[in-house]
């Protein structure tokens, strides 16, 4: 879908200015014959979906960088004032560094006045190392960075837009366990990689000092606005100026000037009008089957274990502990269309799936040991949860291609059956067939 605006260009030049000079890295994605770098484009496909992305790697990799950079140029807030705005993961963190803090002055004077922090105030959301955080600091910002409110005395704080970006290194002794309600909350996860020692070379080389995007004199201007207590919605006004202003400042010295509020809640607009093709809502459906159904339980469940010997032992579902989250079809459904949007291509179909799915899925599964066991000594280019999302992934796209006529003629069965026609489902050897005569069961 080519946007009347041309928007999708814009992108791309943004895409390629921190690729060729910020984010140095190695293309390590195919999509339809072009070579992306994954961390980058889910970065970017985050920031125009408005989404939550978990960003995973060793320390010193990019991991919160990329975030930076992506967030600065898309949203045109100052690199200093991105850097002013995170939070940090650490066993110490505060509510009070987090979301806000009593104004002293008002309290003195018997008056509950709340000042919200920067990260509470901005769209661009960062939270550095979040598996340093422990679990019951985790929740303190759970409600936030699900639905945008913040919550402090007797004050809230909503945010109409907003983006978040988590990074979390690999476990050691000093990360904790990310809570299941979080993790859950993050559309996608990357991982940031390692770019090779002869990019790697070039980025010891680089300046530190001369930054582009830092620019001490507007961030001051943003700063005095963020200190400012007036109504929220002024405050958003005024910055959304100072974006203008600084976005005209980064056309001007790198030739890219990031989106204005409204324009990314128009180009939100076209990515929620481009259609899913049929071939790529059935193969969902599929994926979705086999990562929630239990023939002996109904449903999967984390407290119930699999039975062996059960007919489903060649399906997904044998090898997963939890059910598929609500919210994972959101997700595919999201990226997929911002995927799809990003390529000017003119609706979804099951290669965006098969692309975003694996993203999607990787952090949200709960796999069995003894399937872990398995695969874990294969060879392989991505991290353990990636890779087991990916190898998932492609396992039911054969499946797919193998019963595509069929299945499409039992959905169109399926959609009869909720159009009120009385119909018999059709017989089939997937959890898929199961779960359509359960619906239409349910319907009689």
């Amino acid at each position: 879908m080519v946007s009347k605006d041309g928007y999708q260009e814009k992108i791309r030049r943004i895409y390629g200015f921190i690729s060729e000079n910020l984010y140095l890295n190695r293309p390590d994605l195919e999509i339809k014959g072009e070579y992306y770098n994954s961390a980058l484009l889910f970065g970017i496909l985050t920031a125009i979906y408005g989404g939550k992305e978990l960003i995973i790697g060793e320390p010193g990799l990019g991991k919160t960088t990329s975030a930076e950079y992506v967030g600065c140029l898309l949203y045109r807030y100052p690199l200093g004032i991105i850097w002013g705005s995170e939070v940090s993961g650490h066993p110490e963190q505060t509510e009070e560094k987090i979301v806000g803090r009593p104004h002293l002055g008002e309290l003195n004077k018997g008056n509950e006045v709340v000042v919200w922090s920067n990260f509470v105030q901005i769209p661009v959301k960062i939270v550095d190392e979040i598996n340093r955080l422990p679990e019951t600091k985790q929740s303190m910002i759970l409600d936030g960075v699900d639905r945008g409110n913040w919550e402090y005395l007797n004050e809230i704080l909503i945010n109409d837009e907003y983006v978040l970006f988590a990074t979390a290194n690999y476990q050691d002794r000093g990360t904790n366990t990310i809570i299941a309600p979080l993790v859950d909350r993050f559309d996608v996860l990357v991982e940031s990689r390692h770019p090779g020692p002869n990019i790697a070379f070039q980025i010891g080389r680089k300046s530190r000092l001369d930054n582009p995007l830092r620019h001490p004199e507007f961030e001051r201007r943003f700063h005095e606005v963020l200190r400012t207590h007036m109504p929220y919605d002024e405050k958003v006004r005024r910055l959304e100026e100072l974006c203008d202003l600084f976005g005209e400042y980064l056309m001007e010295t790198v030739g890219v000037e990031g989106l204005k509020n409204e324009e990314r809640q128009g180009i939100r607009e076209e990515l929620a009008k481009v259609p899913v093709d049929l071939d790529a809502n059935a193969f969902l459906r599929m994926v979705l089957a086999e990562f929630s159904f239990c023939h002996r339980y109904g449903q999967k469940r984390s407290v119930e274990q699999c039975a062996e010997g059960c007919h489903y032992t060649g399906y997904i579902c044998h090898h997963v502990k939890n059910c598929a989250s609500n919210r994972l079809p959101t997700s595919v459904i999201g990226y997929s269309q911002a995927l799809a949007w990003f390529l000017e291509d003119e609706e979804v179909d099951i290669e965006h799936v098969r692309v975003v799915l694996p993203f999607t899925l990787a952090h949200r599964v709960q796999w069995r040991d003894s399937y872990i066991s398995k695969k874990e000594g294969e060879g392989r280019n991505d991290p353990l949860q990636i890779y087991l999302a990916k190898e998932a992934t492609e396992e039911i796209f054969q499946r797919y291609n193998e019963q595509r006529d069929y299945l499409l003629e039992a959905l169109s069965v399926a959609y009869q059956a909720f159009e009120g026609e009385e119909v018999t489902p059709l017989e089939g050897d997937h959890p898929l067939y199961e779960e359509i005569k359960k619906d239409i069961g349910s319907r009689r």
